[in-house]
Order: C-alpha cells, then structure tokens, then sequence
C-alpha cells in the first residue's frame, strides 16, 4: 500500500514535469526563424541557462540540503 508522501509525490512530481515538458515545446516554438530573429549566442545562453537548473534541481533529488540549526 502506497503512503501519502509517495502519492502526493507521484501527483505532483507528474504535473510539474507535465508543465516543464510542456513549457520546452513553447520554448521551441521561437526556433520558427520567419517569425524571430536570434543568433547561435542566444540559443546557447538559453540551453546554458536551461542545463543549470537541470543539473541544480537533479542534484537535490542526490544531494539533499542539509538544513542546519543556528548555533552561537
């Protein structure tokens, strides 16, 4: 029997990657050269940027942060 934390997880985690697959196709949208104009150094920004917060969010999924408690 699946706990609420892995349902709710399962639920969300399905929207959000929904939504971010969704928000590339858009993104892919601006490639249509007769309607914009961008240049090599553009797209790599973009992918750099892109690629960065791939490998920061996958990171935490490894790497939880640990919270640390204040101490004087």
């Amino acid at each position: 029997m699946e706990s609420e934390k892995r349902k709710r997880f399962k639920r969300l985690a399905t929207q959000r990657t929904n939504k971010v697959l969704q928000k590339l196709q858009v993104l892919g949208n601006c490639s249509n050269r007769s309607s914009y104009e961008y240049d090599e150094a553009d797209v790599q920004k973009i992918f750099a940027e892109i690629d960065k917060a791939v490998k920061d969010a996958k990171a935490r999924f490894h790497y939880p942060r640990k919270k640390s408690q204040f101490k004087l």
